[in-house]
């Protein structure tokens, strides 16, 4: 019997088979050498997307903002509930018409025109979203104020600004008229979110609001807007001193709010906001991504870790923010049966430790961390998309150019070579990160302070003449491409000729049991080069410090040089309004029992254990006699 081949067919089995092998082959090769070749993949395409969205809202004319995004939210779906706040629901329409109200009173009653810029100094409440839309639809760039701040901070972070208009809530009007005086002198408008007010110098505004018309105002009113247009001023947190303001383009606005789409947040999701909204992480992060997803938040006055799952249950939320310490908080309280039983999915944040980023997986389940790396000033940030424990981001430079360079800690300024020149730090080496500025990621600066601005510009860099932003931060590289926070430049100090990180003495620190919190900073000590270790602990409720159970955790997890001399006990911890420690003027009362009232501990190693510091203790180590 004669038998026929399809040669052609036969060829063509061959190459499939040929192509399948090849294509076997590299799945196994992606898998044992590119582990994260799928996430980084779909992490790139994302945000390629979102930067072809950018440059479409950059050619449109007139220019496309968050606020026309928003405004076409509320024509698709009005009725979608926007905010959720103490037990009442504000839809889409609501809001968009109640912001028209806000600008045509302040059109009648503070003149405004495109251009000028308002303070806002509100609470975490509706009224701080409808009254900045309000003020975007004149064309108004908005100062986000601190709502903890007084006084002379107040009126520093008011006049960095510029603004001559300021519209304070009316449970602020105490600190309004502490520095209204000032004010006066100076000729601001003062507004207060409330139906009446007899001080003079304050205008009531809530009752011009209500009677204002609702209908919508036209766009030529901020015809002149262009995506480099200052949209906002946020502040700087503060924990170095007084907070610098931030200006913030409509470009950075825009850039901020494609990062709960990167995250995987769709247009499905429930995103809770208990941070605050003056702060770039509740404003936007949090605020204007959702108005790029065209979803529901849930606004809370302020964190609260015990109602913090109940909210996650009542409002079925699905996306939460992190920030700081807050983590840590949520897993400081009691343990309960159904700690999983919840909805989240994704939280979204910095700054959480190590360890607590694994016990809050292990309490509250599968939730995906995306730990951030940014400034609002910044002009280079990471994400963690992979949810690896520990690192703020990987290493991409698809987008904009940055590196990590040598950094002196004791001299706090980068370690440059003979032709003037940094050097870059290797793989695995603590280094200083600095980002190319360009026009594609530029830097603009604080508003009102020169000084401060250049002092964050870093030049001859990698070659002369080239210009890189100074984050002011410590990261490290690793040989998988993630990123690792180390520490703030200021923060980190050098004690016996090495570099002590904080961030990593106060995760040893906190390990033991009694202790709640730590904030671990550098002390100087006179006739002693570089700063001696110190840490202001907060004790769990009930407990005593115990001082031999912190000597033996030092003594085995930290070498000599970063073992902490000196413990200050302290009934809390100074907190910025985002969660942040503040270490300052802990450095600047340094560890003096005369002049300190809280309890101070020396680590004595004779004895083997921390003990009381004593005023003959203290002598003893000013004097030299008690060697370092």
């Amino acid at each position: 019997m004669t038998v026929f081949v399809n040669m052609p067919l036969c060829k063509m089995y061959i190459c499939f088979s040929v192509l399948a092998g090849l294509a076997l082959l590299c799945f196994f090769y992606i898998s044992a050498f590119c582990p994260y070749f799928g996430e980084d993949f779909a992490y790139i395409l994302k945000s390629i997307k979102c930067g072809i969205r950018l440059t479409k809202y950059k050619k449109i004319k007139p220019f496309y903002s968050i606020l026309d995004c928003f405004l076409d939210a509320a024509k698709r779906h009005p009725k979608r509930i926007f905010v959720h706040f103490e037990g009442r629901s504000y839809t889409y329409g609501e809001v968009d018409k109640q912001s028209n109200k806000v600008a045509r009173a302040l059109q009648a009653e503070a003149r405004l025109k495109e251009g000028d810029t308002v303070a806002l100094f509100l609470a975490n409440e509706p009224s701080f979203i409808w009254t900045w839309l309000g003020l975007a639809k004149l064309g108004c760039p908005a100062a986000l104020l601190n709502f903890n701040i007084r006084s002379k901070s107040l009126l520093h972070c008011f006049s960095c600004c510029g603004a001559k208009v300021i519209i304070a809530s009316s449970e602020l009007q105490d600190a309004v008229e502490e520095v209204l005086p000032t004010l006066r002198e100076r000729g601001i408008s003062v507004y207060l979110m409330s139906d009446s007010c007899s001080v003079q110098g304050i205008t009531a505004l809530s009752d011009k609001i209500s009677k204002a018309s609702d209908q919508p105002l036209s766009r030529d009113l901020r015809a002149n807007i262009h995506i480099r247009s200052t949209a906002l001023y946020i502040y700087t947190s503060g924990t170095t001193g007084l907070p610098k303001a931030a200006i913030v383009t409509h470009e950075r606005v825009w850039a901020a709010s494609f990062l709960q789409s990167i995250c995987g947040v769709t247009a499905e999701d429930i995103f809770y906001i208990n941070l605050p909204l003056y702060h770039s992480a509740g404003f936007l992060i949090g605020m204007t991504g959702a108005i790029e997803r065209g979803i529901t938040i849930v606004l809370k006055r302020k964190f609260s870790a015990s109602q913090f799952w109940d909210d996650c249950k009542k409002y079925d939320i699905t996306v939460m923010q992190h920030i700081g310490e807050t983590l840590r908080y949520l897993c400081n309280t009691p343990k309960k049966d159904d700690e999983k039983n919840h909805k989240v999915r994704i939280a979204i944040g910095n700054g959480v430790r190590t360890d607590v980023w694994s016990e809050f997986l292990h309490r509250f389940g599968d939730i995906k961390v995306r730990e951030l790396y940014a400034a609002t000033e910044g002009n280079i940030g990471f994400i963690n998309y992979t949810s690896k424990i520990g690192a703020v981001g990987r290493v991409n430079f698809f987008f904009f150019p940055y590196t990590l360079i040598k950094f002196d800690i004791e001299k706090e300024e980068p370690v440059r070579d003979s032709q003037g020149l940094c050097i870059q730090a290797a793989v695995g080496e603590t280094g200083l990160l600095v980002g190319r500025v360009t026009k594609r990621s530029p830097f603009v600066g604080y508003a009102g302070n020169k000084e401060q601005t250049e002092k964050k510009r870093l030049r001859d860099v990698l070659k002369k003449g080239d210009l890189y932003f100074n984050t002011g931060d410590l990261l490290r590289f690793d040989k998988e491409n993630f990123v690792y926070f180390q520490d703030r430049v200021g923060d980190t100090f050098r004690w016996k000729g090495e570099n002590v990180a904080t961030s990593e003495v106060a995760d040893i620190l906190t390990m033991v049991h009694c202790i709640l919190e730590a904030n671990v900073y550098g002390v100087k000590v006179e006739g002693h080069e570089g700063r001696v270790g110190m840490a202001a602990l907060t004790l769990e409720e009930g407990q005593k410090f115990d001082c031999s159970a912190t000597y033996t955790q030092v003594v085995n997890y930290l070498p000599a040089y970063a073992r902490p001399r000196f413990i200050r006990i302290q009934p809390c911890l100074e907190m910025t309004g985002t969660f942040k420690m503040k270490k300052v003027k802990l450095v600047e009362e340094g560890f003096n029992p005369a002049h300190i009232k809280d309890p101070l501990y020396f680590l004595d190693p004779e004895k083997k254990t921390y003990v009381p510091l004593t005023e003959e203790i203290y002598r003893a180590v000013v004097s030299k006699e008690v060697k370092l």
